[in-house]
């Protein structure tokens, strides 16, 4: 038995991996991510500055807490964000070395994401700081992804493509509900309703 039959099929082309981590940061994908990312640091300084002062003064005094603890959290997991971004970006226009990029990276200590924390005066918060809120730790759960394929490249880890593999289905699952085995074609029976 072969050891690629041990361990699934390798992340490798012919002896050189496939630096997945890196091919993605350079590409239109990323770049839509940055924007994306930057969008959503303006969007939640528009509303913490404007709307969100006026949501905030009528709370009660719980969720007046609680408002203060997650837009302090939110704001912080953006900055940390969007220096990721930032840093990335700069690595693609040859601004910065991979090797100056995780240096810089490394400065960068992302908080854990609290996404265990939901109570009553979570619940009670503005809607719009939880829309900002949600957004933000979907980014960064996608941001921690490349990182941690940055990182296993940088140094020279294996790729599980399996790993990867399951990992992006799990969040397309996540995003669009479970796979039918259906093309978008096919018809189920059980849409009738005749």
């Amino acid at each position: 038995m072969s050891s690629e039959s041990k361990t699934g099929p390798s992340a490798k082309v012919g002896d050189a991996p496939i630096p997945f981590g890196s091919k993605y940061t350079e590409s239109e994908n990323f770049s839509q991510v940055f924007q994306e990312g930057m969008a959503l640091v303006e969007a939640t300084a528009a509303y913490l500055d404007g709307d969100g002062r006026v949501d905030a003064r009528n709370l009660e005094s719980a969720a007046a807490l609680a408002y203060a603890t997650e837009s302090m959290r939110l704001t912080t997991r953006l900055m940390q964000l969007a220096s990721w971004l930032l840093i990335r970006r700069a690595v693609n226009d040859g601004e910065m070395t991979p090797r100056e990029a995780f240096e810089e990276q490394n400065k960068v200590r992302f908080q854990p994401s609290y996404t265990d924390k939901r109570d009553a005066a979570y619940d009670a918060l503005p809607e719009r700081l939880k829309e900002l809120n949600e957004a933000s730790l979907k980014l960064h759960r996608h941001v921690m992804a490349i990182n941690d394929l940055l990182k296993a490249e940088a140094s020279g880890a294996p790729v599980d493509a399996n790993r990867a593999i399951a990992d992006q289905m799990s969040r397309l699952q996540q995003a669009f509900g479970p796979a039918t085995g259906r093309t978008p074609s096919e018809k189920n029976p059980a849409d009738d309703s005749t």
